[in-house]
């Protein structure tokens, strides 16, 4: 006589999917701050700043609170940094350009560097601030 066999139920085990969520996470966690165009910088507070335009992808120029010159997220001395600026203007002549500088930065060295890339030729240039009301 045989036996009558227990039918087995799957069971669909979640824990490597748990594993491989909670990783990507991390990953995007530690990932995103560093998306960030332009050198990492405390940036001043204005009150009624222009609205961010997300169509143009403009050039970043970092001014660190250590007087560091960075290019995108590259950093330069600061003849090197004209001359990838001059190379960027000779390449598209409408490329707007940010300009970051440290809270801690003196000004006349901010405007000075504005004053430069402004002798280059570059149409319109943008310091980039905090609103001071989302502060």
């Amino acid at each position: 006589m045989s036996t009558p066999r227990r039918s087995l139920t799957p069971e669909m085990n979640v824990t490597p999917l748990v594993d491989v969520v909670l990783v990507l996470l991390i990953i995007f966690m530690v990932v995103t701050p560093q998306i960030e165009s332009g050198a990492a910088v405390e940036l001043p507070t204005a009150t009624n700043p222009d609205k961010e335009n997300k169509e143009l992808t403009p050039t970043t120029v970092s001014l660190s609170a250590t007087g560091a010159f960075f290019l995108d997220r590259k950093e330069l001395k600061r003849d090197a940094l004209m001359a990838e600026l001059k190379a960027v203007r000779a390449k598209d002549p409408d490329s707007p350009v940010v300009l970051k500088a440290d809270r801690g930065v003196r000004y006349s060295e901010v405007r000075g560097l504005f004053k430069a890339m402004q002798e280059l030729g570059f149409p319109g240039i943008n310091l980039q601030v905090v609103d001071k009301q989302k502060n």
